[in-house]
């Protein structure tokens, strides 16, 4: 007959095996509420399998079952301990401070706007000889939302070329003359109203940094005067984020992707634009920096502003979102409280271990290595040259990279646990991407066009050219 403390210890056991179950089937259905068929299945088949020795153990009465409870529960505590414990939450020792600012007029989107046989082209690569062939193979292919291309649809290129066109009719917005009335303002007030208004607006998370010489690019590369000095006298900047949809990045490298991309570049841009405009009615000089009208490089404000950390795809990884968001900023001389807060290193270390997006990447152009010394900067760095070739062909921004990216999944209860564990242990950082890979898969493939993102229409080039 058993004792009181074996019944016991085997209840408990019956109950870890019922809430298992539960755990998993909630998983399952937020699965399937997020659209991600393979980890709703596998979550579905765990919930089935994986609470069976719990029960029998729990509701058999058989020689050596408290034995095996102890045991089971054993692995119950030693998979809490994981996540609770905290191991590994280094503090930030490094100084990954630029050392140089970065010319605007070398990175890819400006590049793709010289045109062949200009003077500004023939000098860009007189100076920069080693550039040319390189930039020579984007140039061969059709180019961004361009017919000819991978991912050619006329309603999804038209409608991101669209929004990117409205982007643009922002553009007078972004400089101005402040109010010759200037307001009086209470630094911590207005700091608190800006904040509290651009989160009514939509953003998911702003901070405010002081404005540092190699946030600025060095030269002017998409606007003019072209190849100009950089020089913002400004004090402070705000970095905001706005969440690209999971729908339609989950369809990426297809036009949802470039679709999204656009118009997160509009609403982060029009919420830009709009508090520049704000503090110059108060009386202060202010700069919104959007979507082709860049002075500063916004992932370097971003994190000086505590918004996140710069991860190994180069983009800013927020705790919430990952690199799922767009940003834009704002420079000004009105007097701010800026965010102080501890770098968190976990993100970093997440970046190391992982390397998913490097797995993901159609173009190779994420590195597998860890961090290197660039300009005297240990940081990644991403083959720019092949990333942006693969978008001429595609037609559109790939964000294959974004898609996967365990840091991507929705802000809710579930992710939002495992991003817990993911701050507190690196045992359990390891122990995430191990999951993520077995859920998801560890190159989950894009999900395919919605019905009402297909399309049979073609241009009447198209319709000459098939005959």
């Amino acid at each position: 007959m058993l004792t009181s403390g074996p019944t016991l210890l085997t209840a408990a056991t019956a109950a870890i095996g019922v809430l298992i179950f539960l755990l998993l089937i909630s998983v399952s259905i937020a699965s399937v509420r997020e659209h991600e068929e393979r980890a709703a299945a596998v979550a579905a088949v765990l919930a089935l399998v994986l609470p069976i020795p719990y029960l029998l153990v729990g509701l058999l009465d058989f020689g050596g079952s408290t034995v095996l409870a102890l045991g089971l529960l054993s692995v119950v505590v030693v998979a809490g301990l994981v996540f609770v414990v905290p191991v590994g939450r280094k503090r930030w020792a490094e100084d990954d401070a630029a050392k140089s600012r970065i010319d605007e007029r070398d990175i890819m989107f400006s590049r793709r706007l010289l045109v062949p046989g200009s003077s500004r082209f023939e000098e860009y690569y007189a100076e920069n000889p080693e550039k040319k062939k390189l930039d020579d193979l984007f140039r061969a292919e059709p180019g961004l939302l361009s017919r000819g291309t991978a991912q050619y649809n006329p309603y999804l290129f038209s409608a991101a070329d669209a929004t990117f066109t409205t982007v643009e009719a922002l553009r007078p917005g972004v400089e101005g003359a402040p109010s010759s009335e200037r307001v009086v303002c209470d630094p911590r007030e207005v700091t608190g109203f800006i904040k509290e208004w651009a989160r009514k607006m939509g953003v998911v998370s702003i901070g405010v940094t002081q404005l540092r010489d190699y946030h600025l690019y060095s030269h002017i590369g998409r606007n003019e005067p072209y190849g100009g000095p950089v020089e913002l006298g400004h004090e402070y900047a705000i970095a905001l984020t706005v969440e690209m949809d999971k729908e339609m990045l989950d369809r990426a490298p297809m036009g949802p992707a470039v679709m999204e991309s656009a118009q997160q570049y509009l609403n982060s841009g029009a919420m830009a634009v709009q508090v520049a405009e704000f503090i110059r009615n108060l009386g202060y000089p202010a700069r919104a920096h959007i979507d082709g009208n860049y002075r500063v490089v916004c992932p370097l404000v971003a994190r000086d502003a505590w918004l996140g950390e710069i991860g190994r795809m180069g983009l800013l990884m927020t705790p919430e979102l990952g690199p799922r968001v767009r940003i834009a900023v704002v420079t000004t001389d009105l007097p701010l409280v800026t965010d102080e807060c501890e770098r968190d290193f976990t993100v970093i270390d997440f970046c190391v271990k992982c390397k998913k997006c490097a797995e993901a990447c159609p173009s190779q152009a994420i590195s597998f290595d860890d961090r290197e010394d660039i300009d005297g900067v240990r940081r990644w760095q991403i083959d720019q040259e092949a990333c942006f070739t693969l978008w001429c062909k595609m037609g559109t921004d790939c964000a294959r990279c974004v898609a996967v990216c365990p840091y991507s999944h929705p802000d809710n209860l579930m992710h939002n646990l495992v991003r817990r564990g993911v701050r507190n242990s690196s045992l359990f950082r390891q122990a995430a991407i191990w999951m993520d890979d077995f859920f998801y898969g560890k190159r989950p493939p894009p999900l395919p066009l919605l019905e009402w993102m297909r399309s049979e229409a073609r241009t009447e080039a198209d319709r000459t050219d098939s005959g």
